[in-house]
């Protein structure tokens, strides 16, 4: 592999730098307070979710292509590992920290493979419909999760209905003081990102929280906090597991990985095309690989492409991975002379942060457009959503990538296909093939919507036999329009030979048109071409139409 250095910021002139540089503060002064959340989703300590915005920043700024993915702690991953590893030990233990560790190191590794093999095509596999159904499943569970703190009630359980059923018993213990704290948090965050969403409500919210705490001391009011912080660097180290724990951690990592070439991918695209840019898929899972190792071995957690961080870099006037690296060096100031304000932080206001974040997971729009233009994949999304809700974010992934093959599979394995029929002033248009119908007397024009394989070639051949049989006239010519046919495998080959040597034997001649050089040598490797014969082949279907002696014009 040869490497390309800093492809996300270079090249990079004083005035760009200079924008860079203070949309970097900016971008650190509204998301400090949101990787602080994350930790809490993470079930690890505080002070992990600044180490995510340390080395592997600085680590996806030197190896990756794209100049506005920022790499971080993101809640759909730290969903993921949370909710897997809280049966394996005490959520924020040291055991737990390990564990978490090993998951990011596993998760790189797993990168890492993907880089080597080129296999950022995966990202593709989980539709959009899907994933805006993860997250905003991701979106409600984890908002449940941050219920518990927000009322000031103990909450035990790591799991949605656990959580709700426990609120449910222990409403009454609700401590006002914590529920009022967590309403005027979580108000005032929403109101400022309608209404002045430059403004750094997150962060304002954790000052203004740390010197309330501070001065009418909530800790001695029954309000919890956060308790003492580490100051200084991160503690640099390779996580060790047994084996069991390391085979357990296997599919956890995995979960992870699945989300993050999908996540990433799609982050990455969307600010790319918005300024016309160039990605480099393979660079960019580099640097994810990069950055997840930077944060197994700094004592963080698993780091994501994400895009709520992007959005918000994009909207401080981030144009390159300047501005991440300048993030970086403000955590830096921050790790090692600002942690001790840290100590005062209610519980109740990070929750409520985070609580917004869950809020923002759930695309409302993007399910109401979905639900408008595709009822269908809108019913998707709410089973996958409701899957990571009810059973698991690891097994709602899993849920969402078989949901996307199967819809894959479900258009090839039912493509659309058409019949070339003339409508009332005599036009040759394209119609459902609906058996009863014809192109013309002795003529049927037919075009099968996908590429025949083992599973829809039944379809084709029984389709065809219905066309032939109900006609209303005598079939003689049968015009198979091959245009979206690009790939014929060896079941379909030999259901296509037996239709073939079937349509002869009732006096029906098969004609191909609008085959391509890949179909024609499938066709000739499987002996096809033999059966109906080269010359009933033809690149384009005005020469197939000739052919039959239907004249070319009156078809076109």
């Amino acid at each position: 592999m040869r490497f390309k250095f800093f492809k996300g910021l270079l090249p990079l002139d004083w005035p760009g730098a200079l924008r860079d540089a203070l949309a970097g503060v900016t971008l650190a002064s509204m998301n400090i307070p949101q990787v602080l959340g994350y930790a809490r989703i993470a079930g690890m300590p505080v002070v992990t979710g600044l180490y995510t915005v340390l080395l592997p920043l600085i680590g996806f700024a030197v190896f990756g292509s794209s100049r506005h993915l920022v790499v971080a702690a993101d809640s759909a991953t730290a969903t993921i590992f949370a909710s897997g590893l809280t049966d394996m030990a005490p959520a924020g233990s040291a055991e737990y920290v390990t564990l978490v560790g090993m998951v990011a190191l596993l998760t790189a590794g797993f990168l890492l493979v993907a880089r080597i093999f080129k296999l950022g095509f995966l990202a593709d596999f989980l539709s959009r419909t899907v994933l805006v159904g993860f997250l905003a499943g991701v979106g409600v569970q984890v908002g449940i999760a941050m219920l518990g703190n927000m009322l000031g009630i103990s909450v035990s359980s790591a799991h949605t209905t656990g959580q709700v059923m426990r609120l449910a018993q222990a409403w009454a213990q609700t401590q006002p003081q914590t529920l009022a704290l967590s309403v005027l948090v979580v108000t005032l965050i929403l109101w400022c990102k309608r209404y002045a969403p430059r403004l750094p409500m997150p962060l304002l919210t954790v000052v203004g929280g740390i010197a309330a705490s501070y001065v009418f001391d909530f800790s001695g009011h029954g309000i919890a906090v956060i308790g003492p912080v580490p100051t200084g660097w991160p503690h640099f180290g390779v996580p060790m597991v047994s084996w069991r724990e390391l085979i357990s951690l296997v599919p956890i990592a995995g979960s992870c990985f699945v989300v993050i070439i999908a996540q990433s991918a799609a982050a990455a695209r969307v600010f790319a095309d918005r300024y016309h840019e160039r990605l480099d898929k393979d660079a960019d899972i580099l640097g994810l690989s990069v950055a997840n190792f930077g944060a197994a071995l700094s004592g963080a957690f698993v780091v994501n492409g994400s895009p709520t961080q992007t959005a918000m870099a994009d909207r401080a006037g981030a144009r390159s991975q300047l501005a991440q690296l300048v993030f970086a060096g403000v955590v830096v100031l921050v790790l090692l002379f600002l942690t001790a304000p840290l100590q005062y932080l209610p519980h109740c206001v990070l929750a409520g942060i985070v609580f917004t974040i869950a809020l923002g997971l759930i695309d409302l729009e993007g399910l109401r457009d979905i639900r408008r233009e595709s009822p269908g994949e809108f019913s998707l999304a709410l089973v996958t959503a409701t899957a990571v809700v009810l059973v698991g974010v690891e097994e709602g992934i899993l849920l969402a990538i078989a949901l996307s093959l199967l819809r894959h599979v479900r258009h090839s394995y039912r493509p659309h296909t058409t019949l070339l029929a003339p409508d009332a002033q005599g036009r040759w248009l394209p119609m459902p093939a609906t058996p009863g119908a014809q192109t013309a007397p002795g003529l049927i024009v037919y075009r099968f919507g996908a590429d025949l394989f083992f599973a829809n070639d039944n379809r084709f051949a029984d389709e065809v036999r219905q066309l032939i049989q109900r006609a209303p006239s005598p079939v003689r010519w049968f015009v198979v329009d091959a245009g979206a046919i690009t790939d014929l495998d060896y079941s379909a080959a030999r259901s296509v030979r037996t239709l073939c040597e079937d349509l002869t034997a009732r006096g029906v001649t098969l004609v191909f048109g609008r085959v391509n050089d890949y179909l024609l040598a499938d066709m000739r490797r499987h002996g096809i071409a033999e059966v109906i014969g080269d010359d009933h082949i033809f690149p384009t279907l005005h020469e197939a139409l000739s052919f039959t002696g239907v004249h070319p014009a009156a078809a076109a």
